[in-house]
């Protein structure tokens, strides 16, 4: 997802290890997918981010409970597009999977004249994991609460900045919901990634931003900058005290996710096993507890609720995209 995560990612694969290759008994019956090659699990993303670093704790795990090959292909590109085209147009025998997240429901929308369809091209296998992001102001800003921030913006309209680590992103949309939702107007101030937007922030050259909790973190524990709220529908336990943004803002929601696919007509009896596959790595006690303690969740949804969760995700995005009027450079 975002490049800057990779001290969060070795943490995160150094803690992680042990807990992949955990598994669970498979059922003995023959496997429904080709035998003959390994499984690949296709990322749209460099080596070193979020997509990646769970793509390869699920192949590990993967290959322990199907007794088979499973390896990681970094296709970067057009936010995630060129490793979906390749995932849409390969073979549906299991062996070519798509790693993918939420930039799969966003560019639906964002990108015109996509060669696939994110619904009818691929086969929903299964959601691994949530990051809700945090709404975070300069530590020097004029409000401590999302209520005062609100208060603020609309008494000096224009006046506050958003700062943007990438156009199109799940936290950038993030900020148009939050506008939307709460009828202010602040300025989007764009980066070239969230490093650099962090920066300025903790800076006070812009005021506000939504970042990964895994970003902000630190920042948080030290004071340098002030959380306003979560976009997660709770609050979170790493987060003591910070109160929910819906908790102000009705309805408001927005997190990050991270899940499997295959491209389309996969066999169900396929679909099945590697679902199954994954939850084992996914329901991992040990997974399940480093992923809460980097603010994240861990995730087993059935193909079919994955499924739904996407068409859902796909119409909540489209709607925000066309009210916003974002576009990508």
């Amino acid at each position: 997802m975002h490049p800057n995560r990779r001290q969060f990612l070795a943490r995160f694969l150094g803690h992680c290890a042990v807990a992949a290759v955990a598994t669970v008994a498979m059922t003995a019956s023959p496997l429904a997918m080709a035998q003959d090659k390994p499984i690949t699990i296709v990322v749209g993303s460099p080596a070193g981010g979020t997509t990646d670093a769970l793509a390869r704790l699920i192949a590990r795990s993967m290959g322990d409970s199907l007794h088979r090959t499973v390896v990681v292909d970094n296709r970067p590109g057009a936010g995630g597009n060129i490793a979906a085209q390749y995932v849409a147009r390969s073979t549906p025998d299991g062996s070519t999977l798509l790693m993918s997240f939420t930039g799969h429901t966003i560019n639906a929308s964002l990108y015109k004249n996509l060669p696939f369809d994110a619904v009818r091209d691929f086969t929903p296998i299964t959601m691994v994991a949530r990051v809700p992001s945090v709404l975070v102001a300069r530590k020097n800003a004029p409000f401590d609460t999302t209520a005062g921030l609100i208060d603020y913006a609309k008494r000096n309209p224009g006046k506050l900045s958003f700062a943007i680590g990438a156009q199109g992103s799940s936290l950038h949309l993030a900020s148009e919901q939050f506008k939307l939702q709460t009828g202010t107007d602040i300025l989007n101030i764009p980066y070239k990634g969230t490093n650099p937007a962090l920066t300025d922030l903790l800076g006070g050259t812009v005021d506000l931003m939504f970042a990964s909790t895994v970003n902000v973190l630190p920042h948080a524990r030290s004071g340098a900058i002030k959380i306003l709220g979560v976009s997660s529908k709770d609050p979170l336990p790493q987060f003591p005290g910070v109160p929910a943004i819906a908790a102000t803002v009705k309805g408001f929601e927005s997190s990050a996710w991270f899940g499997l696919f295959g491209p389309a007509k996969l066999p169900p009896a396929t679909v099945d096993q590697l679902y199954r596959a994954v939850r084992v790595a996914v329901e991992d006690p040990a997974y399940r507890q480093r992923m809460e303690t980097e603010a994240a969740t861990a995730v087993s949804m059935t193909p079919q609720q994955f499924g739904q969760f996407v068409r859902n995700d796909i119409q909540h995005w489209a709607k925000v995209i066309q009210a916003s009027g974002t576009k990508v450079e």
